[in-house]
C-alpha cells in the first residue's frame, strides 16, 4: 500500500513516499508485510505520513531500522500516553538483559522512545506539556539507569562509598537543573547537570580504598560517558556540566557541605537564577531533600527580595544585546520575544517573592505564571498571552528540532523545512505561520520590556546638585529649609547623627552606595506629607532597622510610589512607623496601593490565608506559625492605613480587625489539630468535627477588637470524655483536648521574629485560672447555672462561636441563652452590677487630672454603656429572649430599642456615643497616646450616659 500524501505539498509527498519505499526495501519480507498491514489502518497512514513527511529524523530512522517501526506500530505505544514509572521500568528490564552493554542500549532505548514522542507531538497526539514531559522522563530514566549501573561497577573495584560521619553508604544526588530540572526538556536538548554526594569519606575496599570523591568523581564520568559520547549508535543526551560551583575548573562533584559552603561564600545571583530549577533526579530521597533545603536559603531570600534587582536588571540588559549582537531574530528561544524571556519573566518573580511567598517556589513555568497571578505580581491577561505564546515557541520549538533531531532553535531558511513546520503546527503555509509566531512575539517581548524598567531619573538637575546637601558628610539644614521642614536644624542633626553612626560607618560598599541613593529620595518623600519633620523623624528608626538589609532600601527606591507611602502613613501614625520599624518586611505591602487601602472581607481573608498556608508542609509547625504572624501583621497594617486614611469608620475598623482574629483563630485551631493527630490520631468523639470550639468574650466577642487587644478566650469540648485516641501513640479524650487547647495557646502566644499573634486571656472559663482548660459542655452549663458570679453573666452576654465543631457551637448556644433567660431578682441584679462597675473604675481607672476624661473607664465612658447593655440583657431577657441573639453592643442596643426597654432615643444615643468612644480611642492608638481626652470633648454625651445611668441603677451610682 502507499501513503495518503495527496494533499500534501509535492516536496513532502516525494520525501514521505521515499522513506516508506526504502523502510519497506530494508526490511525483511515478514516486516515488509506486517508493516503494510498496519498501515492499512486508515488513522495510521495518515500519522506516518505527516511523520515521514515532516521529520527526516523519523524518516530515517525507518530506513535504517524498519523492526523499531514496526515494534512501535504494532505495540501500540505510539497511540498511548505511557505512565511515568514506565519509563525507568522498561529500560532497568532492557539493562537487566544478559550480556547487554549499557551504552548499546541507552542508544537504541533513546532512539525508540524519541521516535516516539516526535511522532505523537507531529501528529498531535500529544500536546506541549505531555512532549516535555515525556522528554524530561526519558533523559531521567537514562540517567539514573547509566548511574546505577557505572556505580556498582565502580563498587566491584573500590567498595562502597561510606560517610565519615555517619557510616552509611553514600550515593551521587544528580541535581537536573534547567529545563530538565523542570520536566520541560525539548525534543533535541542537552541536559544540565550538578553532581553530588553527602558526606566526605571512603570506600570501604580493604585492597583499594579511594576518598568519596574520588570514586563519586569515577562515577560522574562514566554517566557522562554513557550518554554523552558519539557512536555508531548516536548518542543520548548531551551533558553540560558548566553550571557547576567554579564551571568547568571546578571539581566534577561536590559533598553537601561543599556546595553549601560555595554558594553562601561566593554564589553570585545567576547562580540564584540557575537553581530555581535544580530538581534531584537520583538518590536516597531524604538526602536529596537535605541538600534542597540546605541550597533554599541561598536562591530563596526570606523577605521579598528586591535587592537582586539590579542583577536582573543587568541579565536582562545582556539577553537584549546579545540577541542584537548575534543576530537572533530568527531563534525562537533566544531571539526577541522568545522562549528565554518568558523564563526570565517568571524566574524575576521567583527569585524576588519566593522566599516569602512559597507558592512561587516551584519549577515548572507554567505553573509559576498562573501564581503570579494569584499573587496580584501579573495580570490575568498578561499570563493568558504569555501562556499562549510559551505553548506555540514550545510547539515551534519541537518542529524545529524533530526534523532532524538537531539542537537548534532557529527557524529554517530551507523551504523543504519551512513547509514541514508549517503543517506540524497546524498552517496551510510559511506565511500564515509567520504571522502568528509574530503575533505572540510582539505579545511576549511587550511584557518582557515592560518587566524591571530602568529606573526613572524623576529629579531635574537642580535637586539631584541639592543630593549633596541632603545627606552626607556636608547636610546644610538651608536645602532641607527649600523642601519645607519646618525645623531644618533638629532634622539636620538627626540626618547628621545616623550619617556619623557606627552601623551606617560599618557598611560595605554596596550597602552605602544604596544608603547615599535612598536618602535623598526619602527627604523628598517626607517633604511631600503634611508634617515633613514628625514624617522624617518617624521614618528613620526603619532606615536604621534596614541599613544593613539594603534590599530594602532597593524595594523602597525601585517603587517610589511605595516610598510616598511610606512617608505619608508614618507622618499620619506613629503605631504604623513602629510596625515597619520592627517589622520591615511589611514594605512590600506598601507596594500594591489598591490592596493597601481596601482591607478584605472575611470570606477573602479566609481564602488568603488558605492559599498561604496550603503550600507549607502541614508538619512544619514553625512555618505555619510565621506564615500566621506574617498574615495578621500584613492584615492589620491594611486595616490601620485604611483607618489613617479615612476610608473605614469606626464599625468596620472593628470588624475587620475582629474578622483577622476570628480566621486566624479557625487555623491555628486547624494546625493544632493536625499536629496532634499526627502524633496521637484522632478521639472518638459524637459527630464528625472537632468536638471542640472556641468561644470568644470581651472585645472579640463583641466585634469590638482594638489593634493591640488580646484576646478573652473559652475552648469547650462536646463531652466524649470515654475512650481515647486511635493512633498508636493513645491519649485519653480528656488529656488530648487539654493539649489541644495547650497548643492553640503556644501557637498564638509563642514569640518569634514577628511577635505573638496574640496574647491569650483565659481567666474567663468555669472556675478561672484554677478551672479545667477545657470543660465540657455538661460541665460549662453546671457551672454557668449553678456557680458562676453575676460578673461571668456579664460575660456570656458577649460569648460567641469564632472558631471549631458547629455541633458544640449550637448546644453552648442553648446554655448561653438558657443562662441569659433566668429570671433575676432586679434589686440584686443592679446592686451586683454597680458594685463590679465600682470594682473595675477602682483598680482600671487612671487617676484623671482635672479636665480629663477617660474614654474606656471614666464616668460615662465605654464601660458604663457596656455594664448597662450587660444589664439590660440579663434583667430582661427572660421576658425578651431576643436580646440574647446578638453579643455585640450595638446591635443588642438596636434590641433594646425595638423591644420597647428604653425610653425613645436612649438606644440610639447611647449608640452614638459608644461609637464616637471608640473612633477617638481607635486614633488615639494609632497616635500611641493614651485613652483620655479634653472632658469638653465629650461632655453632652456623657451627660446623657450619666442620666441614663442613674435611671437604670437609681440610688446606686457609684462614687465619682
Amino acid at each position: 500500500m502507499n501513503l495518503n500524501t495527496n494533499e500534501f505539498p509535492a516536496p513532502l509527498a516525494e520525501q514521505a513516499g521515499l522513506a516508506w519505499t526504502r523502510s519497506l526495501e530494508r526490511a525483511s519480507d515478514a516486516e515488509a508485510d506486517a508493516l503494510r498491514e498496519a498501515l492499512a489502518d486508515d488513522a495510521l497512514s495518515a500519522q506516518a505520513a505527516r511523520a515521514l513527511a515532516c521529520s527526516p529524523f523519523i524518516a530515517g530512522l525507518a530506513r535504517r531500522k524498519p523492526a523499531l517501526l514496526l515494534d512501535l506500530l504494532s505495540s501500540g505505544d505510539l497511540q498511548r500516553q505511557m505512565p511515568g514509572q514506565e519509563f525507568r521500568e522498561q529500560l532497568a528490564a532492557r539493562l537487566g538483559e544478559e550480556g547487554v552493554e549499557l551504552g548499546v542500549v541507552l542508544r537504541q532505548y533513546r532512539q525508540r522512545h524519541m521516535l516516539r514522542i516526535i511522532w505523537r507531538d507531529f501528529c498531535r497526539l500529544a500536546d506541549t506539556l505531555e512532549t516535555v514531559r515525556d522528554t524530561s522522563l526519558l533523559a531521567e530514566a537514562c540517567i539514573a539507569e547509566a548511574l546505577k549501573v557505572t556505580q556498582a561497577a565502580l563498587e566491584q573495584r573500590f567498595g562502597r562509598p561510606l560517610g565519615k560521619r555517619s557510616g552509611q553508604p553514600q550515593q551521587l544526588i544528580v541535581l537536573a537543573m534547567g529545563k530538565l530540572g523542570a520536566g520541560e526538556l525539548n525534543v533535541s536538548s542537552d541536559v544540565d547537570l550538578i553532581f553530588a554526594f553527602p558526606e566526605a569519606g571512603s570506600t570501604d575496599s580493604e585492597k583499594r580504598p579511594i576518598s568519596n570523591e574520588e570514586f563519586f568523581t569515577k562515577v560522574g564520568q562514566g554517566v557522562i560517558a554513557a550518554l554523552d559520547q558519539v557512536t555508531p549508535e548516536g548518542f543520548v543526551f548531551r551533558v553540560d556540566m558548566r553550571l557547576r560551583p567554579y564551571g568547568e575548573s571546578g571539581a566534577l562533584v561536590h559533598n553537601f557541605t561543599a556546595l553549601e559552603e560555595y554558594y553562601q561564600d561566593q554564589g553570585r545571583d545567576w547562580e540564584r537564577y540557575a537553581l530555581i530549577k535544580a530538581n534531584p533526579v537520583t538518590g536516597d530521597a531524604t538526602r536529596a531533600q537535605e541538600l534542597m533545603h540546605s541550597l533554599r536559603p541561598f536562591i530563596y531570600r526570606r523577605y521579598v527580595d528586591f535587592g537582586v534587582i539590579e542583577s536582573l536588571r543587568s541579565m536582562k540588559q545582556m539577553i537584549t544585546a546579545e540577541v542584537r549582537r548575534r543576530g537572533l531574530q530568527d531563534n525562537v528561544k533566544l531571539g526577541h520575544g522568545g522562549i528565554r524571556e518568558i523564563e526570565f519573566i517568571a524566574q524575576c518573580f521567583q527569585l524576588i517573592r519566593g522566599g516569602r511567598d512559597l507558592g512561587l517556589q516551584q519549577r515548572a513555568l507554567l505553573t509559576v505564571l498562573e501564581e503570579c497571578v494569584a499573587l496580584g505580581c501579573l495580570p490575568r491577561q498578561a499570563v493568558d498571552e504569555l501562556r499562549a505564546a510559551y505553548l506555540f515557541l514550545r510547539d515551534s520549538e519541537h518542529a524545529i528540532q524533530g526534523y532532524d533531531d538537531k539542537q537548534t532553535q532557529e527557524l529554517p531558511s530551507d523551504p523543504i523545512a519551512r513547509m514541514a513546520m508549517a503543517m506540524v503546527m497546524g498552517f496551510a503555509n510559511w506565511e500564515q505561520y509567520g504571522q502568528a509566531l509574530q503575533a505572540h512575539r510582539d505579545n511576549v517581548s511587550r511584557h518582557f520590556s515592560g518587566l524591571i524598567a530602568p529606573p526613572e531619573d524623576e529629579n531635574d538637575d537642580s535637586s539631584a546638585a541639592d543630593d549633596a546637601f541632603l545627606w552626607g558628610a556636608d547636610i546644610e539644614p538651608e536645602a532641607l529649609s527649600r523642601l519645607g521642614y519646618a525645623d531644618a536644624a533638629a532634622c539636620t542633626e538627626r540626618l547628621s547623627a545616623l550619617h556619623d553612626s557606627n552601623r551606617v560607618v560599618a557598611l560595605q560598599t554596596e550597602g552605602r552606595e544604596r544608603l547615599n541613593q535612598f536618602m535623598p529620595q526619602l527627604l523628598r518623600a517626607c517633604a511631600e506629607t503634611d508634617y515633613p519633620d514628625l514624617a522624617l523623624e518617624r521614618v528613620l528608626p526603619l532606615v536604621v532597622a534596614v541599613v544593613r538589609r539594603s534590599a530594602y532600601l532597593v524595594l523602597l527606591l525601585e517603587n517610589p510610589p511605595a516610598l510616598a507611602e511610606l512617608a505619608m502613613l508614618c507622618g499620619a501614625s506613629p503605631w504604623i512607623a513602629e510596625q515597619m520599624s520592627r517589622h520591615p518586611v511589611l514594605l512590600d505591602e506598601l507596594l500594591d496601593r489598591a490592596s493597601l487601602y481596601h482591607p478584605p472581607d472575611k470570606q477573602e481573608l479566609r481564602s488568603l490565608l488558605t492559599q498561604q498556608v496550603a503550600r507549607l508542609a502541614t508538619d512544619d509547625l514553625e512555618a505555619q506559625m510565621y506564615a500566621l504572624r506574617y498574615f495578621k501583621a500584613a492584615q492589620v497594617l491594611r486595616v490601620a492605613a485604611s483607618e489613617v486614611a479615612g476610608r473605614l469608620p469606626v464599625m468596620k475598623v472593628s470588624d475587620n480587625l475582629t474578622w483577622i482574629a476570628e480566621v486566624i483563630l479557625e487555623q491555628v485551631l486547624a494546625v493544632a489539630w493536625a499536629d496532634l493527630i499526627h502524633k496521637y490520631g484522632e478521639p472518638k468523639r459524637e459527630s464528625d468535627g472537632y468536638g471542640f470550639a472556641v468561644f470568644a468574650y470581651g472585645k472579640l466577642g463583641g466585634l469590638e477588637l482594638g489593634y493591640g487587644s488580646d484576646l478573652d478566650l473559652v475552648f469547650v469540648s462536646d463531652g466524649a470524655r470515654q475512650g481515647s485516641t486511635d493512633g498508636d501513640r493513645a491519649l485519653d479524650n480528656t488529656v488530648f483536648y487539654t493539649r489541644l487547647g495547650q497548643r492553640m495557646i503556644h501557637i498564638l502566644e509563642t514569640r518569634m521574629a514577628l511577635g505573638q499573634l496574640y496574647e491569650v486571656d483565659m481567666r474567663l472559663r468555669p472556675d478561672g485560672d484554677s478551672g479545667m482548660l477545657v470543660p465540657t459542655l455538661d460541665g460549662f452549663a453546671r457551672y454557668q447555672q449553678g456557680d458562676a458570679w453575676t460578673w461571668e453573666h456579664q460575660a456570656v452576654v458577649r460569648a460567641r462561636l469564632v472558631a471549631g465543631d458547629v455541633d458544640v457551637a449550637a448546644r453552648f448556644e442553648d446554655i448561653r441563652r438558657e443562662v441569659l433567660c433566668l429570671p433575676r431578682d432586679l434589686d440584686e441584679l443592679r446592686a451586683e452590677v454597680v458594685k463590679m462597675r465600682q470594682r473595675m473604675r477602682d483598680h482600671l481607672l487612671p487617676s484623671e487630672t482635672d479636665g480629663r476624661f477617660h474614654l474606656k473607664q471614666g464616668r460615662g465612658g465605654i464601660v458604663d454603656i457596656e455594664f448597662m447593655v450587660q444589664f439590660a440583657v440579663l434583667a430582661w431577657a427572660h421576658e425578651h429572649p431576643e436580646l440574647t441573639r446578638w453579643s455585640d453592643n450595638v446591635r443588642i442596643l438596636e434590641t433594646l430599642d425595638q423591644e420597647g426597654l428604653l425610653p425613645a432615643g436612649e438606644a440610639q444615643a447611647l449608640t452614638d456615643a459608644y461609637l464616637e468612644y471608640r473612633g477617638i480611642a481607635h486614633q488615639l492608638a494609632l497616635q500611641q497616646e493614651p485613652g483620655e481626652v479634653d472632658a469638653s470633648l465629650f461632655s453632652v454625651q456623657r451627660e446623657r450616659v450619666m442620666q441614663r445611668w442613674q435611671e437604670m441603677f437609681p440610688g446606686l451610682e457609684p462614687a465619682p
